[in-house]
């Protein structure tokens, strides 16, 4: 599995025994010449050639990028003008938010839940700085969607989190100054992730530079991301939201052909609006309000640093 890109050269573990290495060797590789320009990122799973030994100086090959089951991804945006795959193979996607210090931004926090349900990664809302502001007014934001919160503040046990997240993959993903470095140290104590200060206006300093897959202590890895500025959406269509809810993506097969379940009057006989069932209809008004989020330009929202 490739754990970390730096440069042309990409750091692997091996995940399985071999007559010349064991599982859990560290190799440094370069992709070979017959992958082209084949996108390698971290928590790809990867097919390993050559020098596996992990000793200093070596170098191998990688030769085969498996399917992906799951993709964070992100389109290109003003503040980036390629679409990346920002980690693979995660199954959770820890989306870390400050409740102050700087305020916490729902527009942010939606954009990263479809990138989430459409990427297939289970969403996991990770509040810190509670001790500043009451958190429960924000995470209430997002009950209709049933993504589970915790409080990861430098003063909350940790002990919730683990259960969630020992012996799986998970990615973290954060503006700058939420404390997600921070976090990531008390997952993982010899991370020694950079941490840093926030600044008088309430923006943070970037303190991870590329995205690194750590080790738990307890089996499973956390990737840690680099603070981000903004997360574009393009390449997700409202139907690709719709869909990661099975009861709405039902409900959904009685809309008319281009409906975009936003309700009126752009879409005057969305099914949405037939939905008798309160829980189910609280979910319906969450998910159009994420769907919202597709057509936003706002720099605030989408978490630039440039307003």
């Amino acid at each position: 599995m490739v754990v970390s890109v730096d440069r042309g050269r990409w750091g692997c573990v091996l995940l399985d025994d071999g007559p010349a290495h064991t599982a859990g060797t560290r190799v440094v590789t370069m992709r070979a010449r017959e992958l082209g320009r084949t996108p390698v990122v971290v928590g790809d799973r990867v097919g390993v050639v050559g020098d596996l030994s992990g000793t200093r100086d070596t170098l191998a090959r990688i030769v085969r990028v498996e399917e992906r089951s799951t993709v964070l991804r992100r389109t290109a945006d003003d503040s980036d003008p390629y679409e990346r795959v920002v980690v693979a193979n995660a199954e959770q996607l820890l989306i870390v938010v400050a409740v102050a210090d700087p305020p916490p931004r729902a527009g942010f926090v939606a954009r990263a839940l479809v990138a989430a349900f459409t990427g297939g990664l289970e969403p996991l809302l990770c509040l810190t700085k509670g001790d500043l502001h009451d958190p429960s007014a924000f995470a209430a934001e997002f009950a209709a969607l049933d993504v589970p919160v915790l409080l990861v503040g430098v003063d909350d046990e940790l002990d919730a989190l683990h259960e969630v997240i020992d012996g799986r993959i998970s990615a973290l993903i954060g503006h700058s100054g939420v404390g997600k470095s921070t976090l990531v140290n008390r997952l993982v104590p010899d991370a020694d992730r950079a941490t840093g200060r926030v600044s008088g206006v309430g923006k943070g300093r970037h303190t991870s530079t590329q995205s690194v897959a750590l080790e738990l202590p307890g089996g499973g890895w956390v990737v840690d991301t680099p603070g981000i500025r903004s997360f574009g959406l393009a390449h997700v269509s409202p139907d690709d939201v719709v869909a990661a809810f099975s009861d709405l993506d039902e409900i959904a097969e009685d809309c008319p052909r281009g409906c975009t379940h936003q309700g009126p009057p752009a879409d005057p006989e969305c099914a949405f609006d037939a939905i008798s069932d309160p829980a189910t209809h609280r979910r319906a008004l969450a998910v159009r309000e994420l769907l919202g989020t597709l057509q936003s330009n706002d720099p605030w929202e989408l978490g630039s640093d440039s307003d």
